[in-house]
């Protein structure tokens, strides 16, 4: 397929197929091992056999050997032998919203916000804004952004829920925890071909932006309020620096949303199956919780806990995402 001369034509096919060799590459020559490895263990059980005890002796150890390599190869290659999903090749849009405790939950979503993107950073993946919303004391009211490199989708999406955390605030004058909470949506990039939206099913309203205390920040109607009126999602976007701007922002986000909800249906209805613990298509629930006194951070889907707070607030997630990828690859060998 690399090779037919139509794909040359077509920079999204060739990047697609070159993605699809780099992610099989590996499961070839992990099952090519394999049938090596099953071959000499072939000839080995022969010689064990043989009427000279000093060779009988190597061949018995060989075997020994093989079965164990053939043993270790057969359980990587099994989850690798799972069906890809598509869309964690995806760019990502991550939506950050402050929830329950008012500043201390703005400054935790501002807290969140430079976790990933240090994470991103580190992943030499590029993070462009959509929108971002500052709250009062530094905080972040809401910050969307889109997460653009290989695989962004693939590991961000585990970051989907809401995220609480125990903590003394900086505006408690008598050292008590509070606890408060922040949403973290984390949706795949849709092409205009995953979801198709008919003009007559969206209502555009125009409206003058506002900067902070509400007050106008232009005098011309340049932001932007969609509504899909067969789902009801709304998406505003006044970021931009024209009308059109903002509409192609926020056309962006809701069909990013409208393809997120299609896959929250397929991931329920897929956990409803095999009673997942990682991907249960609820992003309403409380997935992790981070405790600053004890420097703890516990992700409650798979029991994970790590007392590397600091690490984790400055980015270092790959432990955590690494488990949750696990924790889905068993759940899905399992059932």
């Amino acid at each position: 397929m690399l090779s037919n001369p139509d794909t040359f034509g077509d920079s999204v096919k060739s990047a697609e197929l070159g993605r699809e060799h780099r992610r099989l590459q590996p499961v070839v020559e992990l099952a090519a091992e394999l049938e090596k490895s099953e071959h000499e263990l072939a000839e080995a059980r022969e010689l064990v056999s043989v009427d000279d005890a000093e060779m009988a002796a190597e061949a018995t150890l060989e075997v020994e050997r093989l079965e164990a390599r053939i043993a270790d190869l057969e359980a990587r290659l099994k989850p690798a032998l799972l069906p890809h999903d598509p869309l964690d090749d995806r760019n990502a849009i991550i939506e950050i919203r402050a929830g329950t405790g008012g500043d201390e939950a703005a400054l935790f979503a501002a807290d969140l916000f430079r976790m990933y993107t240090r994470f991103i950073e580190r992943a030499g993946w590029r993070r462009e804004t959509i929108s971002h919303s500052d709250g009062t004391l530094g905080g972040v009211k809401e910050a969307v952004f889109k997460v653009s490199g290989e695989g962004a989708f693939g590991a961000m999406r585990w970051e989907s829920g809401v995220h609480r955390v125990q903590r003394v605030p900086a505006t408690e004058t008598q050292g008590r925890i509070h606890t408060s909470a922040a949403t973290v949506a984390v949706l795949p990039e849709a092409e205009e071909v995953d979801v198709k939206i008919e003009d007559k099913d969206l209502r555009i309203d125009v409206f003058r932006s506002s900067g902070p205390g509400g007050q106008s920040v232009n005098t011309t109607d340049s932001a932007v309020r969609i509504t899909h009126i067969p789902s009801g999602l709304v998406v505003s976007q006044q970021d931009q620096k024209s009308q059109l701007q903002n509409k192609l922002k926020a056309m962006e986000v809701l069909r990013a949303r409208l393809l997120d909800l299609r896959v929250a249906e397929q991931e329920a209805a897929r956990a409803k199956m095999r009673k997942s613990q990682v991907g249960t298509g609820d992003r309403s629930g409380k997935i992790r919780t981070y405790n600053y006194p004890q420097s703890r951070i516990t992700d409650h889907r798979i029991g994970y806990t790590t007392h590397d707070l600091s690490g984790v607030m400055d980015g270092h997630l790959e432990e955590i995402i690494e488990a949750l990828r696990l924790a889905d690859t068993e759940d899905q060998l399992d059932g």
